[in-house]
């Protein structure tokens, strides 16, 4: 479902070794999907009679377009997503009494270079139907992703910190930059990264942000800057050494 970036590379990536059909209401959107059924009509995904659904819509429709589609749906069909924000997804899903899998591969289009993901994430979520598990399980396995099992609650707070702290510190670097003739290398590799995190989907951003254990990661971001100022407008050297000596613990 959705023909965007991410569901267009699950195309690819399954038409291969299984039927594949793609569902997307904009059919300007299907001009570059091959090796595939295309549909625009929810009754042809009714005669397709998928057994594995993947949710690939933007984040704001994910849960309005499972409802669309699932009356059209055979009774077992494995519902899934790959939602970056999980939330509502739990209950939804106990409330369809339908099979499901809930995976986040942790790589977009924006910065992963699709063609070799050796060094990129996939979190599985725990919770759902096994077999669905083992398919998502041995696709990123041959994708070469690293794989983590989580809950539902534990892929929350690890978007909160994965994905807010990074966010955030993006939009303070936007938020207080000005253009330069002659921007250092640091400066246009932060410009790259904030064109690409800016690019994203407003609400995709927001969900994210507003996630419930967010707040508490800007706030070690607020506490962390205001030490720093404060070594800073004392021009204290020998705590502006032991600050870098600590973050660079960090990053090791």
């Amino acid at each position: 479902m959705g023909a965007g970036k991410m569901g267009s590379f699950f195309i690819d990536l399954l038409s291969f070794d299984h039927e594949v059909a793609v569902f997307e209401k904009d059919a300007r959107r299907l001009r570059f999907t091959y090796n595939c059924q295309r549909f625009t009509m929810l009754d042809e995904i009714q005669a397709f009679k998928p057994e594995l659904v993947i949710n690939a819509v933007t984040v704001k429709y994910t849960i309005p377009a499972f409802e669309e589609v699932m009356p059209y749906l055979p009774d077992d069909c494995i519902l899934s997503d790959i939602s970056s924000v999980k939330t509502g997804l739990k209950d939804f899903y106990m409330s369809t009494g339908r099979r499901y899998v809930s995976t986040h591969p942790m790589f977009g289009p924006t910065f992963a270079n699709l063609n070799q993901l050796s060094e990129e994430n996939a979190i599985i979520i725990s919770e759902g139907d096994y077999m669905g598990r083992i398919f998502f399980r041995d696709l990123y396995s041959r994708l070469g992703l690293n794989i983590y099992e989580y809950t539902f609650e534990e892929h929350d707070k690890t978007v909160a910190y994965s994905l807010s702290i990074p966010f955030v510190s993006t939009f303070v670097f936007a938020a207080v930059m000005k253009h330069q003739d002659a921007p250092g290398t640091t400066f246009k590799r932060h410009m790259q990264i904030a064109r690409g995190v800016l690019s994203e989907d407003d609400y995709l951003l927001q969900e994210i942000l507003f996630n419930p254990y967010t707040s508490d990661q800007v706030a070690r971001i607020r506490t962390e800057l205001k030490t720093l100022l404060d070594i800073i407008d004392r021009h204290d050297a020998k705590g502006m050494k032991d600050y870098l000596e600590r973050i660079r613990a960090n990053v090791k």
